[in-house]
């Protein structure tokens, strides 16, 4: 195994420990997140964004790794989005709590993992068909927030934290 790989591996054996401490992997806490009567999951999700945001950054520009975009393809956004949407709804899972789950020992999650490999062989088969229709919609390029505002990623981080930060005391006054 390369350092990649030992990095990989430690690195989502960590967040996969995390999920379960957190207990965001439990059945009523995705039921509350899609009732919107529980923020544990989205409250953990922003954490995270909000460290690795940082941390990648500055990995960044210490040379250590190169940011580098997906293309903002409105056909991608919008389908993979209802796509995830609707397996989170059926399953009760997203894909990383499915593996989690299935990690806690609650192998009906493997139906989740399974429809996570069926679809990706789907979508390797079916690519062609997709680059020529929803993939070929609207692309807007390789662009995040800050080449949109032209501004440095780093002016984006505190205004983000701020948000975030004031979303999780909202949170808490209303006890989600």
């Amino acid at each position: 195994m390369t350092v990649e790989q030992i990095l990989g591996l430690v690195t989502g054996l960590l967040f996969g420990f995390l999920l379960q401490k957190g207990r965001v992997l439990r059945f009523e806490k995705q039921l509350g997140a899609m009732l919107l009567k529980d923020m544990t999951i989205l409250k953990f999700m922003l954490s995270s964004i909000l460290v690795g945001m940082v941390g990648i950054l500055w990995l960044s520009d210490a040379g250590i790794l190169k940011l580098g975009h997906k293309p903002m393809n409105v056909g991608a956004v919008v389908v993979g989005g209802a796509l995830f949407g609707a397996g989170w709804a059926i399953m009760g899972f997203c894909p990383g709590t499915s593996v989690g789950a299935v990690g806690e020992g609650r192998w009906h999650a493997l139906f989740a993992v399974a429809g996570m490999i069926a679809g990706a062989a789907v979508y390797a088969e079916l690519y062609p068909f997709f680059k020529a229709t929803v993939l070929s919609w609207k692309d807007y390029g390789k662009i995040g927030l800050p080449e949109a505002l032209g501004v440095s990623p780093w002016v984006i981080v505190p205004f983000f934290w701020a948000a975030v930060l004031g979303l999780f005391f909202w949170f808490e006054k209303r006890n989600l």
